[in-house]
């Protein structure tokens, strides 16, 4: 069905299943016909790969990766939108939609039931409101997935893609950098979307390597750390630590001094592999 973007089908579409846009799960709907082709084309959707997609709307998306990729898994937790993806995917045989909340998914068993012998994707047009949690639920599940193309708002894809080490990095971005490589593809305006939404959005795709070495303790250690720190960013790090983790501060200053650091860093200030030092010589003192 190739008139998923047209706003008069759509609307008529959904009058006729009765279906009114849920701001709870903040449902916008794509109906820029340029942007779900090109989220495919970037996203791995492609001849041995099998896509995970994250909400569905009415499927412009999901017909894109379908069109491309050897296999779609969709999950879509609106059980509303059940009956009208009957519909306006009727013509592949290649997707299953799944009525469930993603975070409530096994990753591993989803993807050995349904993608043996494949690589796997994930592609979404996530709601705003579940961007982090989801993007570190692939990023931490170890399950095997090549790559995440994702649209979220553009202020977040900012933050996402920044360099560590900037005042535009957080929390989310050391730990996508921690699993991978992280690139803004491209823009989208609020007025690709129905309803329109108060902010534009970005695409941006995380390529998932494994770039650091650390055992489970030390990984849990570090990014104990990181949460800690950048909750109260505009503190020095030794007083955030010192509050949020109860660490001495001196020890901390120990650690920065061990390490030629300036005792009044905050943890912006602080590149990847340095913050990886800085956590595993923290761990040591404890």
């Amino acid at each position: 069905m190739d008139n998923l973007t047209n706003i008069g089908f759509v609307k008529e579409l959904l009058a006729r299943h009765n279906f009114n846009f849920s701001k709870g799960l903040g449902q916008n709907f794509l109906i820029n016909p340029s942007v779900c082709p090109r989220i495919a084309e970037m996203g791995n959707a492609k001849k041995g790969f099998g896509v995970i997609e994250v909400g569905t709307g009415i499927g412009v998306l999901t017909s894109e990766l379908a069109k491309r990729a050897d296999k779609v898994v969709a999950i879509e937790i609106d059980q509303r939108l059940m009956p009208i993806l009957s519909e306006t995917l009727s013509e592949y045989d290649n997707i299953k939609i799944i009525n469930e909340d993603i975070m409530n998914i096994d990753l591993h068993k989803l993807i050995n039931d349904e993608f043996e012998g494949m690589n796997v994707a994930v592609c979404a047009n996530l709601p705003y409101y579940i961007t982090s949690p989801v993007i570190m639920y692939f990023l931490e599940s170890g399950a095997g997935i090549d790559s995440i193309t994702v649209m979220v708002q553009k202020e977040a894809a900012d933050r996402i893609c920044a360099q560590v080490g900037t005042r535009k990095s957080g929390a989310i971005t050391t730990a996508v950098n921690y699993y991978g490589d992280a690139s803004l593809l491209f823009n989208v305006s609020r007025g690709s979307f129905m309803p329109a939404p108060n902010v534009d959005s970005a695409v941006i795709r995380i390529d998932i390597k494994k770039k650091y070495q650390l055992n489970a303790d030390d990984e849990k250690f570090f990014f104990t750390v990181v949460k800690s720190a950048f909750s109260q960013r505009r503190k020095t790090i030794a007083n955030s630590l010192c509050s949020m983790m109860n660490i001495n501060k001196q020890t901390v200053y120990s650690v920065l001094s061990d390490m030629g650091l300036n005792e009044n860093m905050r943890i912006e200030q602080f590149d990847m592999e340095t913050l990886i030092d800085f956590s595993k010589k923290l761990k040591e003192y404890q």
